[in-house]
């Protein structure tokens, strides 16, 4: 399995590098264009003389094929905009989507399983009716728009927290913890509800099993139950579901990086893709496909190790 998943995974990441090339590339305006006019403007002849140094005239099969070679020995090539080694410039920028993410899941990961298996143990109690509506409620808002109420409350209102991510130069997220504290939870608030609603579903199924209900007729200990039945039975559906929230949390956060200004992959992204940075954007496109599948793949490996038919007598 985990050989035929790797192989399909090499299919997927071909596929995506051959559709982001094509879409930068034969998007109106090139990189030379948008380089050359946020200095000011220039001649036809300056703006073909940077398309032939950045080798922007050469046709577009010629220009994938040397660009797949490269990438194939770890080589992502020359920022457009920046002139800068590509691999160096995400270097930067994952490692504070990293933290971000990684905190982040941190978070959720413990708190959706505290949630979840607690609303099902307690179905259709007080405790399991407030768990449900607070889901139900934080999956109807829009991410941009928690974020947004989080900044107006705790940033503008309280004062507590910084509104944007301001960092110095040389400084890093984690020295100032401050301004992870909103993005994580706008990111938690969004990822919580899904996770939480399938945990608590699989909590009532697995409470309801004929192995439960023997464990309990045989006077085995509630917290055992819970454990060895109830918990990896109601984990097991639950887990694609989390990992396609860990890697878009890993993979950099879009919405959050914008609101809150955070120095991540995702803002370098944008940033690429109004500069025409092909390089770049292929970057990021190649790394967020390799966690999606890393983590999809794992998944898998998971629910086959938590799958609770492989025992379930008393």
């Amino acid at each position: 399995m985990v050989l035929r998943r790797l192989s399909a995974s090499i299919t997927v990441l071909f596929v995506v590098s051959v559709l982001v090339f094509a879409a930068t590339s034969l998007a109106p305006g090139d990189a030379a264009t948008a380089r050359l006019s946020q200095q000011g403007g220039a001649t036809r002849e300056q703006v073909e003389a940077l398309r032939h140094t950045l080798g922007l005239d050469a046709p577009l099969p010629q220009r994938y094929l040397a660009w797949l070679a490269h990438a194939v020995r770890g080589d992502l090539g020359v920022s457009y905009a920046q002139g800068r080694e590509v691999s160096g410039l995400i270097a930067e920028r994952a490692v504070n989507s990293l933290l971000l993410g990684g905190v982040a899941v941190a978070v959720l990961i413990p708190l959706a399983l505290l949630l979840g298996i607690w609303s099902g143990l307690r179905a259709d109690r007080r405790s399991d009716r407030v768990i449900t509506a607070s889901s139900l409620t934080l999956v109807s808002i829009p991410e941009f728009v928690t974020g947004t109420l989080l900044v107006l409350c705790f940033a503008t209102g309280l004062g507590w927290l910084p509104a944007v991510s301001v960092l110095s130069a040389g400084e890093s997220p984690a020295d100032r913890p401050s301004v992870l504290v909103l993005p994580v939870l706008t990111l938690v608030s969004a990822c919580l509800a899904q996770n939480v609603r399938l945990l608590r579903a699989g909590t009532v199924q697995a409470a309801s099993s004929d192995a439960v209900e023997a464990a309990r007729l045989s006077g085995v200990p509630e917290s055992r139950v819970v454990l060895r039945w109830i918990l990896p039975a109601a984990i097991v559906p639950s887990i694609p579901l989390m990992a396609r929230y860990v890697s878009y949390l890993l993979g950099g956060t879009l919405v959050a990086e914008s609101l809150f200004g955070y120095p991540g992959v995702a803002a370098a992204l944008v940033d690429a893709s109004a500069a025409r940075d092909a390089p770049v954007v292929l970057a990021v496109a190649l790394i967020a496909t390799c966690v999606t599948v890393t983590l999809n793949l794992l998944a898998d490996v998971l629910s086959a190790v938590f799958n609770p038919v492989r025992g379930s007598g008393v």
